[in-house]
């Protein structure tokens, strides 16, 4: 394809400027290989373009039909290019960004709000789902990803730090009492998230890295995290959960956090994931800067 473009611009070139040398000197190429690529062209057509003469060039008449065509072609192109050059400087189209469905409500709606108000010419697409989803094969732009990523291609960009916490509503304390240790789990109802098999609905870890393993139970389970969230307000039992669900709540009293005799599993980080592209969409560019910018602000109230 390149060479046939390459043969297009030639023809095309010598043409406008009068002589094969002159093309030659405008595409930095040698007037020999100027030649050989009319030349191809014309074979691959299996027709003569052009009339050559020491002096100048004549079209034939399928050369003039062609360069009418040919001439269409470069310049479609060219503003295919422009196009497509351009939005990867100007902030436009659609965004699509992937986030689980509480932080996406709580903390990431308001800043799409912000963002989309500050870039008129964008369109957001918020798509909340607490699933692991694939950006290639489902086309999404970026997605919201908290905890430990695991190895991949995706380059992901650390937004802010995240912590678990434990957590229960003061009448629930009141009736059952605090636990002080990770034996006494065994005596409480845990809410336990189904998603994600370490702070499950049957083993809790804890340790920074995680490798203590404390086995639990509860009567209620939920793959979402604003429903155990709930279910803990209201008394059911306790919870063990992100801190950024829990922080407005414990402000307030709704929610009481206690320590036990073992340190609380690392949770890790908020990021920002995108395809593997050494230059993303000015879209997505912005979008993560933007994040990078104002997550601290709010992550400070974790």
């Amino acid at each position: 394809m390149a060479d046939r473009l390459t043969g297009i611009e030639t023809f095309v070139l010598a043409i406008r400027l009068g002589s094969l040398s002159a093309a030659a000197r405008s595409m930095g190429i040698s007037a020999a290989m100027a030649a050989k690529h009319l030349a191809a062209l014309e074979e691959r057509l299996n027709v003569t373009l052009v009339h050559r003469t020491t002096r100048r060039l004549s079209l034939t008449e399928a050369g003039a039909d062609y360069l009418d065509m040919a001439t269409r072609i470069l310049s479609d192109l060219h503003e295919a290019e422009t196009e497509i050059s351009a939005r990867s400087v100007a902030v436009e189209g659609l965004l699509r960004v992937s986030a689980p469905v509480t932080f996406g409500v709580m903390h990431l709606a308001p800043l799409a709000a912000e963002f989309g108000r500050l870039q008129p010419g964008l369109s957001l697409e918020l798509g909340l789902n607490d699933r692991y989803v694939d950006l290639l094969d489902e086309h999404w732009d970026v997605a919201i990803r908290i905890g430990r990523l695991a190895d991949s291609t995706l380059i992901a960009r650390k937004l802010a730090a995240a912590r678990l916490t434990l957590c229960a509503a003061p009448a629930y304390l009141a009736r059952h009492g605090t636990p002080r240790r990770l034996a006494d789990l065994g005596q409480h109802n845990c809410l336990g998230y189904t998603l994600a098999p370490l702070v499950g609905d049957s083993v809790w870890a804890f340790g920074p890295d995680g490798d203590i393993r404390v086995p639990i139970h509860g009567t209620f389970h939920a793959n979402n995290g604003e429903a155990l969230l709930q279910a803990a307000l209201a008394g059911l039992g306790i919870v063990y959960a992100p801190r950024f669900m829990a922080a407005g709540h414990i402000a307030s009293g709704g929610l009481v956090e206690f320590g036990l005799d073992t340190p609380l599993m690392q949770l890790g980080g908020v990021y920002a994931v995108t395809h593997p592209s050494r230059r993303p969409a000015a879209k997505t560019r912005a979008w993560i800067d933007f994040l990078v910018a104002h997550m601290p602000r709010i992550a400070g109230e974790w």
